[in-house]
């Protein structure tokens, strides 16, 4: 059976400081809306690691645990103790857009994509990530945000579907930003679609016209000593984009 010790020697043992990954907090982001496809070594679940730098896999004894607390809202919900939503539940199809309050870390989101044929197959872009705190940022994330495609504030297609679960490593400095490759369906997508592992094939095609694109993130944060964890959803201002 691998150890830790045995994964973090895999991972790159002698290439650096290794930036650290909360396994638990990571796993624990895959919801219904996505289905995990995870990969055990030995009984030890484990992922692929996205982004620059060598990875640590940590708390491997402690996946489900506690010790991690979370922030962010969605703006207007009163409940207080209301569980937070994550990225991959946020939207959902025909619905109004949620709106989120700010991240409280200073974390935000901007979307890029550019004018498309509303006939593509996929539209491709991309969402930056980009501190505007005060304090350095240290975590993970996914290795792509989720984004929602929404006409007039309803939402038209979100995404779904399996996914390969990775980790994005998140180290910025105030000021500092990264970038994640980012797609959507320029379709329509139904309250009945959600029942589904992921969206049929033969969802209606928009038509011409300007639309909305935003982006959200489940971004789990250290403390600076490494002792506790938070999971913040940080999202952005949603960015036109016109399908011709």
């Amino acid at each position: 059976m691998f150890t830790e010790s045995d994964l973090t020697r895999l991972l790159g043992e002698g290439e650096g400081p290794p930036s650290r990954v909360d396994l638990g907090s990571v796993i624990r982001r895959s919801t219904r809306r996505r289905v995990a496809r995870q990969v055990a070594l030995g009984g030890a679940t484990t992922l692929a690691v996205a982004g620059i730098g060598v990875a640590s896999i940590t708390g491997l004894n402690s996946i489900g645990g506690t010790g991690s607390s979370e922030s962010a809202s969605v703006a207007g919900d009163t409940g207080g103790s209301a569980t937070t939503p994550t990225a991959e539940s946020l939207n959902r199809c025909g619905e109004p857009v949620a709106a989120v309050t700010p991240a409280a870390s200073g974390l935000t989101l901007v979307t890029q994509f550019a004018p498309s044929a509303d006939s593509a197959a996929e539209v491709t872009g991309s969402v930056t990530l980009t501190n505007t705190g005060t304090e350095p940022i240290m975590g993970s994330s996914a290795s792509s945000p989720e984004v929602t495609l929404a006409s007039n504030g309803v939402t038209l297609w979100h995404s779904n579907g399996p996914t390969i679960l990775m980790a994005a490593i998140v180290n910025l400095a105030p000021g500092q930003s990264m970038t994640y490759q980012a797609r959507f369906l320029p379709v329509t997508c139904s309250s009945e679609d959600e029942a589904r592992d992921s969206f049929p094939e033969n969802l209606p095609r928009v038509a011409p016209g300007t639309y909305q694109v935003s982006a959200a993130l489940d971004v789990t944060i250290e403390s600076p000593d490494g002792s506790a964890v938070r999971r913040e959803l940080v999202t952005g201002p949603p960015a036109d984009i016109t399908l011709r």
